[in-house]
C-alpha cells in the first residue's frame, strides 16, 4: 500500500550560486559522504532529500544529516537506514522507500514512494 509520494525539482545553476554564496550549506545539508560529489548530483539529493520530507508529511524529527542518498554501481539510487530515518518510517508505517532521480537540462529532480508493509522489510 502507497503510503506517501513527494516529488521535488531544483534549479542546478541557482543551487550551485546558492552553495556559491553561503558555503556553510554544503556541510549543513550534505553527510559527509555526499559533499564531494558533483553539483548536479547535489542538487538532485538536495531534491531527494525534500521530496522525502514530502512524502513523510513532514520533516518531523529529521535532520538533514538523517536523509544521506547512496548509489554504488549498478544499484539504483538509495536512502541510507539511517537510526533517525528508521524511527520516521516506523512510526509511519514505512517498509519501503521508492527512489528515482534524474538531472538533465539545467534541473534535478527526484520522486519517492513510501510503501507499507510488513516491518523489517527494509528501507
Amino acid at each position: 500500500m502507497i503510503l506517501g509520494i513527494g516529488v521535488d525539482i531544483v534549479d542546478i545553476a541557482r543551487f550551485e550560486r546558492q552553495l556559491e554564496r553561503t558555503p556553510a550549506l554544503l556541510p549543513r545539508l550534505f553527510a559527509e559522504a555526499e559533499r564531494r560529489l558533483p553539483v548536479p548530483s547535489l542538487a538532485v539529493r538536495f531534491a531527494a532529500k525534500e521530496a522525502l520530507i514530502k512524502a513523510l508529511g513532514g520533516s518531523g524529527g529529521l535532520g538533514w544529516h538523517d536523509i544521506e542518498i547512496a548509489r554504488g554501481g549498478d544499484r539504483a539510487p538509495s536512502f541510507v537506514r539511517t537510526p533517525q530515518l528508521e524511527r520516521e518510517f516506523a512510526a509511519c508505517g514505512a517498509a519501503r522507500a521508492h527512489l528515482s532521480l534524474s538531472h538533465d537540462s539545467g534541473d534535478a529532480v527526484a520522486f519517492v514512494v513510501l510503501e507499507g508493509g510488513t516491518a523489517g522489510e527494509g528501507v
